[in-house]
């Protein structure tokens, strides 16, 4: 299918270089290959083809990646159809919530 890319600079994803020790989960888990290995640890070497899944950092047993899941590429998608500023969304969708806007569901 080739290397799939999203939307540029929108990603959420961030990568601590100091916490991570080099176990490669990220590679093993991320579908899009978006993390590669150097010498000592891993480094992102496609941001931009992050689907922002959230494997990464729900594997990382360093807590060395961080990403909002769900953000990004997709609430960027829907509020340029809708007009509105900015490349990615604010809010934030909370378990029991179903949604709802204003009570910390997404506004989207």
């Amino acid at each position: 299918m080739g290397n799939l890319i999203y939307l540029k600079n929108v990603v959420t994803l961030q990568l601590d270089e100091n916490k991570c020790n080099g176990c490669g989960t990220c590679l093993e888990v991320c579908p899009h290959a978006v993390f590669k290995m150097n010498s000592s640890h891993a480094v992102i070497q496609n941001r931009d083809a992050c689907m922002e899944c959230g494997a990464c950092s729900r594997n990382c047993p360093f807590g060395a990646i961080s990403v909002e899941a769900n953000v990004g590429c997709a609430a960027a998608v829907i509020n340029s159809l809708l007009g509105r500023e900015g490349g990615a969304c604010s809010c934030s969708i909370e378990p029991g919530n179903n949604g709802n806007a204003g009570k910390g569901g997404c506004c989207c």
